[in-house]
């Protein structure tokens, strides 16, 4: 009775992302692959899809690359810490942190960056897809104790057959996963970089925007009140 029941929230949880809005086509020069952005992290959503029209990633890099962990794009901390450090008398602009059950750091997994700071509110402007590693349910279950969550059958079940990086899950925002083409992000990771894990030849990408037929254009223009924390 408990496999039928799992068996059915599964294929309810898959037929649901399944239907999600948006697709991002990521363009490498390291190869191809397609990315579902969530409905259910709307601020998050809408965000990257307002910074895409506005040309962020227009010829941007991964440029922050680690085996085994993410593959990191966009502006790097040490950009942006820069930027906001010569305007002290405006308080950074972060988004709202997002987290959701469904929405979680399985390999594959589209998250948003930030600096470590106490709302776990995230960047404008940089992104991350989970390379990960292997999980064993002793680590899952260490860090349910140490940060007082409960991971869900299904995440359970993800990340013992497939891994990722399940210490970073309600610390940073998951709004997406990519659907094809993983095998060439996960090729991306592998690439020679330096001391400071950036690649030591450039990866640069571009990225379009696919949309489901029913659904009208999306807006891009996000107004800074709700969802963001300055």
């Amino acid at each position: 009775m408990k496999k039928i029941i799992f068996y059915l929230l599964f294929i309810l949880f898959t037929v649901q992302l399944q239907a999600q809005t948006y697709t991002l086509k990521f363009k490498t020069n390291k190869g191809n692959f397609e990315v579902m952005l969530y409905d259910f992290t709307t601020f998050h959503r809408d965000l990257i899809l307002n910074e895409i029209k506005k040309g962020t990633y227009k010829n941007a890099e991964f440029n922050r690359v680690i085996k085994n962990f993410v593959i990191q794009g966009g502006e790097l901390d040490e950009t942006i810490l820069k930027r906001e450090k010569k305007n002290l008398s405006q308080k950074p602009i972060r988004l709202t942190s997002e987290f959701h059950s469904k929405a979680f750091h399985k390999i594959g997994a589209l998250g948003a960056g930030h600096e470590g700071n106490v709302d776990k509110a995230s960047y404008l402007t940089q992104i991350y897809f989970v390379v990960g590693k292997k999980v064993t349910a002793e680590e899952l279950d260490t860090l349910e104790e140490k940060k007082g969550i409960k991971y869900t059958p299904l995440q359970r079940e993800e990340y013992l057959k497939n891994g990722g990086l399940p210490r970073l899950d309600n610390e940073y925002t998951v709004f997406g996963e990519i659907t094809k083409g993983l095998k060439k992000a996960i090729k991306i990771s592998l690439a020679p970089t330096d001391k400071e894990d950036v690649p030591t030849k450039s990866i640069v990408f571009d990225i379009k925007v696919k949309m489901k037929s029913n659904h009208n254009k999306y807006k891009t223009s996000i107004s800074f009140g709700a969802g963001f924390n300055n």
